[in-house]
């Protein structure tokens, strides 16, 4: 991976500053861009460690870090061994929130299923990040069933304001009628403690056959999952063919899918007749013709305090961030920034305020928008 350290107004005079004009109240943000790292392998996810200290993801199985313009050339040791194919491979990264005392991180990645190794799952484990290698290993998750797909894994992680950690579990692509049943975690969002075990409060622990993680279901493909200061839990998933969602979750409820859709089959056919049925949730917003949102940040910095509270959603297609503005856990604008930059693979805020964002592909980038000085 070949880092750019160059001063920001070299960088500016190179690529520009970004000028992002908001609808609200004509507004006027302006952005300067900084290339902060090229050549990373398909990376996924972001996390800073530190105010100026960030590990990353690749799919092909590399967990990197960058620090204050420096990357260092050798991965991290101790990352296990990946299913890297199709969607699969090396997923999300999440940092205890007690992170500075016991060093712990979690990480979601799909590897082959230990007793059919033709099958795979998405796997959740905790270990200990200790110098350049991690430690003490313990897998937290594993999807049941194990699939044939290398597709459609969700893999997104997020600690609610009680301490547990969410996980996202997709459908497995050639698994949706499963996303309607409640003993299989294709299409869920799974809730378990940071020690692996079940809450005893979660929706299902009572229900015959169900699978007693299991938090909310009926999704798709879920990429974007954001926890609000008040507990509020944000999730976006793609759709098929049209219908990408972003979904106000809450413990219990059925999202859907593939019973109701705002999207149709790859060959323009008919999934569902219906976009709505009783004891089915909508979504706050869909989008159709899709956009293939891929991450997803809930902005409070202070850096552009105009954007405090708004939701932004890294798209794939055609390649873009949405900015989302809320009101009262409702979407009452949107704006479109940054097309210049290709496919973006996900969104990131930083401990300074600004935002990171993670280009898609084998040759991707990681570019830092700072407020215009």
């Amino acid at each position: 991976m070949k880092l750019i350290n160059l001063p920001l107004f070299f960088l500016s005079l190179l690529l520009g500053s970004g000028l992002a004009v908001s609808g609200d109240q004509n507004v006027k943000v302006e952005t300067e861009i900084e290339i902060l790292a090229e050549g990373l392998d398909h990376p996924w996810s972001l996390t800073f460690i530190s105010d100026e200290e960030m590990l990353v993801t690749e799919l092909s199985g590399n967990l990197r870090r960058v620090a204050n313009g420096l990357s260092d050339p050798t991965p991290i040791a101790g990352v296990p061994e990946v299913l890297f194919a199709g969607q699969g491979g090396l997923s999300e990264i999440l940092v205890d929130p007690n992170f500075a005392d016991n060093g712990f991180i979690y990480l979601s990645f799909s590897a082959p299923d230990a007793d059919q190794p033709k099958l795979n799952r998405l796997n959740v484990i905790q270990a200990r990040l200790e110098g350049n290698v991690l430690v003490d290993h313990k897998t937290l998750f594993q999807s049941h069933p194990p699939r044939r797909t290398a597709a459609h894994y969700g893999a997104r992680l997020a600690f609610l304001v009680d301490g547990t950690l969410l996980i996202t579990s997709g459908d497995g692509f050639n698994y949706r009628e499963q996303a309607q049943a409640l003993d299989n975690h294709f299409g869920k969002i799974v809730r378990i403690n940071t020690d692996g075990s079940i809450p005893e409060d979660n929706p299902f622990t009572t229900t015959p056959g169900a699978l007693p993680g299991i938090w909310s279901y009926g999704h798709r493909n879920l990429q974007g999952l954001v926890i609000a200061d008040d507990g509020t839990v944000y999730e976006h998933e793609h759709g098929p063919q049209g219908g990408d969602e972003l979904n106000l979750v809450l413990p219990g409820k059925n999202y859907g899918w593939p019973a109701i859709t705002y999207g149709v089959d790859y060959s323009g056919a008919k999934i569902s007749p219906f976009t709505e049925h009783p004891g089915m949730e909508q979504p706050l917003k869909y989008w159709d013709p899709s956009i293939a949102p891929s991450g997803m940040t809930l902005y409070r910095g202070d850096m552009f305090p105009h954007w405090q509270g708004d939701l932004f959603i890294s798209a794939l297609v055609p390649g873009d961030v949405r900015r989302l503005k809320m009101q009262d856990n409702q979407v009452v604008g949107e704006e479109i920034l940054f097309t210049e930059f290709g496919r973006i693979r996900n969104i990131v805020s930083a401990p300074d305020g600004s935002l990171i964002l993670v280009t898609d592909g084998k040759d991707a980038k990681l570019i830092r928008v700072s407020a215009k000085k």
